[in-house]
């Protein structure tokens, strides 16, 4: 058996990945770039050296078509055992297909999604599925088929370490992209390119051939090589950035403004508390609730439980009976004023600002809406001039919370 170092299998760019996978530092590891970045290659790696040495441990491999995970995960797998110098040690089955290390009996198996009762019926004679690893997460159908394949793997034993890797789509609204946006403690996300690995491992001509890319397509090179999320040009807000507003900055705001969209049914209502810069035309967002199936009490509740000093809450003025009652819990609540153009006035005001700032884990939500709404496509290659009328109810609440704002435009 010959000995390999791990820094020459391994990019510098997942080296604190790595150490945190081995101090089991969480759970579920959302690993996402372009070509040629190395993810599969390091997760790969990461599963034979953690089975090796966990006699316990085992992997289930999964694709959402189970007919690509011989091409795919099951090579890459295959790859990992002989770069780290351990082909002897491993059984190789590529009938099945199937992968034993025969000191132990310890397997890695391999699911497509699209065959879920052998998912649930998974089972090995010795230990559990400590590592599970999604190829090409975002070819699975979302959050819900994810869990439900969670929930049937994720047993018997304690410690697990989940892999999702992927190239991120264009489009914002992707459920995949909306889910690296949630914050858990559980979870990391890493992000990785071409631009971190050594030019010997992946070949001049591929670097050739991005370089020629970068030239003549910015726009696919920065999706398919940076593995950025690029939009489909049917955004309707560009000038959205997502950070960290700080308690500080909070502090700082002289001037904060409260909206609210009613919910109806199952569509959440949408409270919203936010600060605007008019000298500086910035718009900080960094308050929300968003819930489905609240009571009037329930929301004003809550509302009052922020809104301490009962500062205005500009609400929808379609709901005034609903208006007058959370004003019979304590909220200072006051109707939008609509006109027939007000909706797009308002859309067109905030795409006029010079930034949107949005506080991803105090406003989930809010950062899913703003950045995933998009104008639909014509069906003849472009988009429907038309705002449209869904996921959109942050939106709503930041335009009925502004409107005062928004009239001195007008008045001007």
């Amino acid at each position: 058996m010959r000995e390999t170092r791990l820094s020459e299998v391994i990019a510098k760019s997942f080296y604190e990945v790595h150490r945190d996978i081995f101090n089991l530092g969480h759970t579920h590891y959302w690993l996402k770039g372009g070509r040629g970045s190395t993810k599969s290659s390091f997760i790969s790696i990461e599963i034979i050296l953690g089975m090796m040495s966990d006699t316990k441990a085992n992997a289930v491999a999964l694709r959402k078509v189970g007919v690509n995970i011989k091409d795919s995960v099951f090579e890459q797998l295959r790859w990992a055992i002989d770069v780290l110098g351990v082909s002897e040690k491993w059984e190789i089955k590529t009938s099945v297909p199937e992968l034993i290390f025969k000191k132990t009996g310890q397997k890695i198996i391999f699911r497509g999604g699209d065959n879920p009762k052998k998912i649930k019926s998974t089972k090995f004679l010795k230990g559990y599925s400590k590592f599970i690893w999604y190829e090409e997460v975002d070819e699975f159908s979302g959050m819900n088929e994810i869990r439900s394949i969670n929930q049937s793997l994720m047993r018997g034993g304690e410690n697990f370490i989940v892999f999702y890797s992927y190239n991120p789509p264009k489009s914002q609204r992707s459920w995949v992209n909306n889910e690296v946006m949630e914050v858990r403690s559980d979870k990391l996300v890493h992000h990785s390119t071409y631009l971190d690995v050594p030019k010997g491992w992946l070949g001049k001509q591929f670097f050739a051939e991005a370089e020629h890319i970068k030239r003549t397509r910015s726009d696919i090179y920065e999706h398919e090589y940076l593995g950025k999320v690029t939009g489909t040009g049917g955004e309707v807000f560009s000038n959205v950035s997502i950070r960290e507003i700080t308690d500080r900055e909070i502090e700082s705001f002289d001037k904060i403004h409260r909206g609210l969209d009613w919910g109806y049914a199952c569509d959440p209502l949408h409270y919203t508390v936010n600060h605007f810069d008019r000298m500086r035309k910035r718009l900080y967002i960094f308050y929300e609730i968003h819930k489905s199936g609240l009571t009037n009490i329930m929301a004003s509740r809550l509302i009052n439980e922020e809104n301490k000093g009962r500062g205005t809450v500009i609400c929808d003025s379609a709901e005034p009976k609903s208006i007058d009652e959370i004003r019979d819990f304590g909220v200072r609540a006051e109707p939008c004023k609509k006109g027939p153009d007000s909706v797009e006035f308002g859309i067109k005001w905030l795409q006029a600002l010079e930034e949107i700032i949005i506080d991803p884990t105090r406003c989930p939500a809010t950062a899913r809406e703003f950045l995933g709404y998009e104008f639909l496509p014509d069906g003849m290659g472009g988009f429907k001039a038309k705002y449209p009328d869904y996921d959109n109810h942050s939106i709503d609440a930041v335009r009925y919370s502004l409107e005062n704002e928004m009239r001195k435009v007008k008045v001007r």
